[in-house]
């Protein structure tokens, strides 16, 4: 598929991350097939998750495709661009057509980034997660890539003022090993494996992490941070 409105846009948030100054650590590039069907499975902290996921694949010269909620297509602004981009557009309503269009790309070798958890963890930790990055791994007989984001939550996350100044605010993006499950794996317990491998990869991006996180509004409780405590 031709792709006219990715490089620009791609040029804008580079540009973006540069006046923001924010200081990367790109782990496990090597992880990102440089072709045929893969998901990643993000962990979601902040609102510039999927954009600091999709920078940190670039080097593999490969576009991620990402399942985004009905209302971000739905905006006069952002809706064009995620159609350009060729994003999927999530409708809960009606979840099956997103299901066929997300194992439509993977099978014609496309990367598509899924947030299992569904929505953002305010807490920072992995929420249980949603079925769909499993079962269409499975469908499509493709690899999951784990991919842990930390860092971004001190820039822009939910219920939390956006914090755009020019702070070289260090971003860490860890890509996992890929996973395969077969047909006759169960999805749950699929989910539950998924969960804790992104779990053990996310207290290892968390201890090499530059900053402390004590007394820090944008750290989990269990590292000493005043975030929500979980809720499950």
């Amino acid at each position: 598929m031709a792709d006219l409105v990715y490089p620009p846009v791609i040029v804008l948030i580079k540009s973006f991350w540069k006046y923001l100054g924010l200081n990367f650590e790109f782990q496990g590039q090597e992880n990102v097939p440089l072709k045929g069907g893969a998901i990643l499975a993000i962990n979601h902290t902040s609102y510039l998750d999927f954009a600091l996921a999709g920078t940190a694949a670039l080097p593999a010269k490969r576009y991620v495709r990402f399942m985004a909620k009905k209302e971000i297509f739905d905006n006069k602004i952002a809706g064009p661009l995620m159609r350009g981009m060729h994003h999927i557009n999530v409708d809960r309503s009606n979840g099956s057509a997103s299901f066929v269009a997300a194992l439509r790309s993977l099978k014609d070798g496309e990367i598509i980034g899924i947030f299992p958890e569904g929505t953002i963890s305010t807490s920072f930790e992995i929420k249980g997660l949603k079925s769909g990055a499993v079962r269409l791994a499975i469908g499509a007989s493709i690899p999951i890539i784990p991919t842990i984001v930390w860092g971004g939550q001190r820039v822009y996350t939910k219920g939390v003022k956006p914090n755009f100044k020019r702070n070289r605010i260090p971003v860490s993006v860890s890509f996992g090993e890929p996973i395969f499950y077969s047909r006759e794996t169960d999805v749950e317990v699929a989910e539950a494996h998924l969960r804790e491998v992104m779990i053990e990869m996310l207290h290892k991006v968390q201890e090499k992490y530059p900053d402390s996180h004590l007394g820090q509004r944008w750290a989990p409780v269990r590292l000493g941070g005043t975030a929500p405590a979980p809720l499950n």
